[in-house]
C-alpha cells in the first residue's frame, strides 16, 4: 500500500514498484486514516508511508497501523530535510521497518537511485514478514559459543590470533534498524574505538548519530576531520564524505575525504576498511550488516588476509543480503549470524561480558 497525500507521488511510486513483476500495489491512501481503513480490506505486506499528511500524519498512523496488523512492515517516506530525517529516525525506533529519502514530486519518477532502493526494501521486507509468519518464534540471543547454524554451507575463517584494535561496522539498505539492534546490546566496556559507515544522505547522518547516541550504550557522533577515536565510542561517516582512519601517535584518528564515490557510494565502506587495515596492521573486526551491493567486500578481504576477522549478518534476518552475503560467499566470515546473535559474538571476541 502507498500512503501519500500527493496523487502525483502515489502514481509515480506505484509505477516504480509495479515495474517489478513480483510487486503488486493493492491499495493507495491519501492519509493515515485512509490507510487504516484500507488495511481492513486488503492483505498487505508492506506500507510506504508518507510523514506529512492531512487528517492523520504518518507518525500518528504508524503505531495504529502496527496495532491493527502486527508484523506489518512500514517504510517511512521522508523528505531530504533535517526535520524529515529526525522524524524518520523516530519512526524507526517506534517500529517502522525502514525509511526511504523521497525526492520531490517533480523528480521522483526520474531519480535513478530512488526506484531501485525502494524496490529492494519492499521486496526484502515482504520476505522478512513472510518468514516471520512461517517461523513465529523469535530468534534467541544465543551464547557466543553456539554454533552458527545459519553459516552451514559457507567456509568459515578461524578465529583471529590477536584481539582486534578496531571494530568497523558497514551497512546500507535496512541498516539503521540493524545498527540499533546491534549497538543497544553492546557494552560501554568495549575496549576499542568503533567506526561506522552507513550509506545515507548528508542530512540524515547527524540524525542517525544522535539516535544511536540516545541508546545510552556507546557515545556516537559524526566523525570530524582530525578527531581522535576513543575506546567505547562510535565515529560515524558523515554523508557525502568517506571516513578514513590513520595513526595519531599511539591512537587512531579520523580523516574525511572527498575522493570519488566507490561502489556508487560516498561514504563507502571499502575506503574505511582499507585505511583501518593499514593503520591497525590487520587487527580489525569487520561486522557487515544488511545492504545492497558488495561495498566492503574488498576491504574485508584485505583485512582478513592480514589476520583480521569478519562477522556477517545472515540472509534470514537481512533486508537485503548483498553486502553481508558477498562476505559470506567469498569465505571471508568468521561467523554468519542472525542479527540478535551479532552483539554477543562481538563482545565475546573482545572478552567483554554482557
Amino acid at each position: 500500500m502507498i500512503c501519500d497525500d500527493s496523487p502525483v507521488i502515489r502514481t509515480a511510486i506505484a509505477r516504480i514498484l509495479e515495474a517489478d513483476p513480483s510487486i503488486r500495489v493493492v491499495a493507495r491512501a491519501a492519509n493515515g486514516q485512509a490507510a487504516l481503513d484500507a488495511l481492513k480490506l486488503h492483505d498487505i505486506d508492506v506500507v510506504v508511508l508518507d510523514i506529512e499528511m492531512p487528517v492523520m500524519d504518518g507518525l500518528t498512523a504508524l503505531p495504529k497501523l502496527l496495532a491493527a496488523e502486527p508484523g506489518l512492515r512500514i517504510i517511512m517516506a521522508s523528505t531530504l530535510t533535517t526535520r524529515g530525517a529526525d522524524i524518520a529516525m523516530q519512526a524507526l525506533r517506534l517500529g517502522a521497518a525502514d525509511y526511504v529519502p523521497k525526492p520531490s514530486a517533480a523528480i521522483v519518477a526520474g531519480d535513478t537511485r530512488f526506484g531501485p532502493e525502494l524496490i529492494a526494501k519492499v521486496k526484502g521486507l515482504a520476505r522478512l514478514r513472510r518468514h516471520a509468519h512461517a517461523a513465529p518464534h523469535p530468534i534467541p540471543i544465543a551464547p557466543a559459543s553456539a554454533a552458527p547454524a545459519a553459516a552451514q554451507g559457507f567456509a568459515l575463517r578461524p578465529a583471529p590470533r590477536q584481539t582486534p584494535l578496531l571494530l568497523a561496522l558497514g551497512s546500507s539498505t535496512g541498516g539503521p534498524n540493524a545498527l540499533f539492534s546491534v549497538i543497544q546490546h553492546l557494552s560501554p566496556r568495549l575496549p576499542v574505538p568503533v567506526v561506522l559507515t552507513q550509506h545515507m544522505p548528508a542530512t540524515f547522518t547527524p540524525i542517525l548519530a544522535e539516535h544511536i547516541d540516545r541508546l545510552n550504550v556507546l557515545p556516537c557522533a559524526e566523525a570530524q576531520h582530525g578527531m581522535r577515536l576513543k575506546p567505547g565510542q562510535i565515529a560515524l561517516a558523515p554523508g557525502d564524505r568517506h571516513l578514513l582512519i590513520h595513526r595519531d601517535g599511539t591512537a587512531f584518528a579520523a580523516r574525511l575525504s572527498d575522493s570519488p564515490p566507490e561502489n556508487f557510494c560516498r561514504p563507502s565502506v571499502d575506503p574505511m576498511l582499507r585505511s583501518a587495515n593499514a593503520c591497525a596492521e590487520g587487527r580489525v573486526l569487520v561486522v557487515m550488516l544488511t545492504g545492497m551491493g558488495h561495498d566492503g567486500l574488498e576491504g574485508t578481504r584485505l583485512i582478513v588476509e592480514h589476520g583480521g576477522a569478519a562477522l556477517a549478518q545472515d540472509e534470514a534476518t537481512s533486508v537485503v543480503w548483498g553486502m553481508p552475503g558477498a562476505i559470506a560467499r567469498a569465505g571471508l566470515a568468521h561467523a554468519v549470524l542472525p542479527l540478535p546473535q551479532i552483539a554477543p559474538k562481538i563482545l565475546a571476541m573482545f572478552g567483554v561480558r554482557p
